[in-house]
């Protein structure tokens, strides 16, 4: 599967590899080196108290040495005063199925099974300190082919379900968020907090299962309940 320039993806343009994570981590911070001004993440149509979306995600719970340089690099850019993501919320957001009130039980039930039937094999992948987005602090990640890899199945199963992504892989641009950006502010700011970041080790994490959740928004946090985990082979 190619990555393609798309405008609703940050970066826009991907980079020339998918699996060398010194390049994926330099394009991730020369992407954010063009940002003037940083936007409010929660300021976004749609989404209400009562929102709720079915997704497939990552998510990191077990990941104790993640979580330890989470939680020390939040403290040391405590003076942005951003939402900060909890011990229990570290995610990598695969790709979302659709609002709750749209897709019906039988429909969930039958993508969870033909997922499970397809899944790639369980990889790793290096979470590495630290860039930016317009609305986010985040690891840069890598290698992403095999996240592209579980992407594409993920995609691929959803279509034949009559559930199609939002995203399609080509536009996939895999992170790890840390805080959310809460207002407009001058990215410039953001760059010198987290420049410092730069030195701190990646960190190592096992792959071994992709989760279907129900998410919610709550106090702009990011909250889900769990309604399938699906060990990859």
């Amino acid at each position: 599967m190619l990555l393609t320039a798309s405008p609703t993806a940050f970066p826009a343009v991907p980079p020339s590899s998918t699996d060398d994570p010194r390049i994926i981590a330099a394009h991730d911070w020369a992407a954010f080196a063009t940002v003037d001004r940083m936007n409010n993440h929660w300021d976004r149509p749609g989404w209400h108290a009562s929102t709720r979306a079915y997704y497939w995600m990552l998510t990191f719970a077990d990941a104790a040495a993640l979580t330890e340089q989470m939680l020390s690099c939040q403290q040391r850019l405590a003076s942005l005063d951003f939402n900060l993501i909890g011990e229990d919320g570290l995610h990598l957001t695969l790709g979302r199925i659709g609002l709750a009130n749209e897709v019906s039980a039988a429909q969930l039930h039958a993508l969870r099974n033909r997922v499970a039937a397809r899944l790639p094999d369980a990889f790793t992948i290096s979470a590495i300190p630290m860039a930016a987005s317009r609305g986010a602090i985040r690891y840069s990640v890598a290698p992403w082919t095999p996240l592209i890899n579980l992407h594409s199945a993920l995609s691929l199963t959803s279509d034949q379900c009559g559930l199609p992504l939002k995203k399609p892989t080509s536009v996939l641009r895999p992170h790890i968020g840390i805080a959310y950006c809460n207002r407009t502010l001058d990215a410039h700011t953001v760059r010198e907090a987290i420049r410092p970041l730069h030195d701190l080790p990646a960190i190592t994490v096992p792959i071994g299962q992709v989760e279907l959740v129900e998410l919610r928004r709550e106090d702009r946090a990011y909250r889900w309940r769990t309604l399938a985990v699906l060990p990859l082979r």
